[in-house]
């Protein structure tokens, strides 16, 4: 009897262990090639799904060995015939934005999902339009590299894909068509920060400027009162005032961008996070209801919301500030983000 077709069988190519999965009669594996690696697939002789793929053909026994480069387009083929290597949306799950910045590090990244048993939803890929200029990637390029990091790894649990830090719909477009998930809209240079300094008169000049629609808010929140979990929030008509000159341009911006990615996504289905964390001054609490508050009206399904919280953050530093006052301020935002959601708090 003859023995099945199989990879394992191989010692003509330096296999990585863990990436072998079959799938429908069809072997698939990562090989060590130096300098990097390369796909291996084994089907059987006249197999027409090999076609798919762009490679060198060899007879295997009774069956046809594939030998690939890591090519965009062999990583889209295998995403059709292998679909948990597709990026998923996660909801409501605690998740955690990985950033394969180099497009080295994700095999590592699995390991790490491993360990944490499921509790936390990982974001394998994950990279801003900033970062890509700074690298010289695609967001093709960035989506690819993680997939070929989750093959290598066999991981089958699902992940997202994070287009992080969006600010134009040519950004949102770009990732898009990548297949990212997760689209992150920073309307940060909307913000406006001096909102916190100025006078009553100015603020009410300056809200003048809002769109129309941004206006109407003064109809549901001037002079009203929410207590939630505790936390009193007062919207005075200065309070008011200033998260309407603060984030209406802001949010009139992800409303926008919005817009364009449900239709650009023409159904297929996206999560959204809007990210005001890289700004000067704190989110206060009124202010991250009164964001809260607009979306909503606007019509905006949002997943995660990022705010400036009190203190500072800096690469390689845990955090700069009281923390005490930190506590306090996360769980003002969570009580909010429960309230008015509910969707995750993210901490960048």
């Amino acid at each position: 009897m003859n023995d099945p077709i199989s990879l394992k069988s191989n010692r003509e190519v330096s296999l990585i262990p863990q990436s072998i999965v079959s799938q429908e009669g069809m072997d698939f594996a990562l090989a060590n090639k130096y300098p990097g690696r390369e796909l291996v697939i084994l089907a059987s002789k006249g197999e027409t799904r090999l076609e798919r793929f762009e490679g060198k053909q060899l007879e295997f026994g009774r069956g046809t060995l594939l030998q690939g480069p890591l090519s965009s387009s062999n990583a889209e083929a295998l995403r059709e015939l292998l679909p948990w290597l597709k990026p998923q949306v996660l909801g409501l799950k605690t998740s955690a934005g990985m950033g394969d910045r180099l497009g080295l590090a994700t095999p590592g990244h699995v390991r790490a999902a491993r360990a944490c048993m499921g509790k936390v939803a990982p974001i394998f890929a994950q990279q801003s339009i900033r970062e890509l200029a700074r690298t010289g990637r695609t967001p093709q390029q960035v989506m690819d590299d993680a997939m070929w990091g989750v093959f290598q790894e066999n991981w089958q649990e699902g992940f997202g894909a994070d287009a992080d830090h969006l600010k134009t719909e040519t950004d949102i477009d770009a990732c898009l068509a990548a297949g990212f998930t997760f689209f992150t809209i920073d309307p940060g240079e909307f913000v406006n920060d001096q909102a916190d300094n100025l006078a009553l008169e100015d603020l009410r000049n300056l809200a003048v400027d809002l769109p129309s629609a941004m206006r109407e808010s003064e109809i549901d929140l001037l002079n009203c009162s929410r207590t939630i979990q505790g936390l009193d929030i007062h919207f005075s008509e200065v309070i008011l005032l200033k998260a309407m000159v603060k984030y209406g341009h802001a949010i009139w911006h992800v409303v926008k961008m919005y817009e364009h990615l449900r239709i650009a996504s023409a159904g297929r289905p996206f999560e959204l996070e809007v990210s005001v964390d890289e700004t000067k001054s704190p989110t206060s609490h009124a202010e991250h209801y009164y964001i809260a508050h607009e979306l909503k009206r606007m019509g905006v399904q949002w997943v995660s919301l990022a705010p400036r919280f009190v203190g500072e953050f800096e690469k390689g530093v845990d955090y700069i500030g009281d923390l005490a006052a930190f506590d306090a301020d996360v769980a003002g935002h969570a009580a909010i983000a429960k309230e008015m959601g509910p969707y995750k708090i993210s901490l960048h």
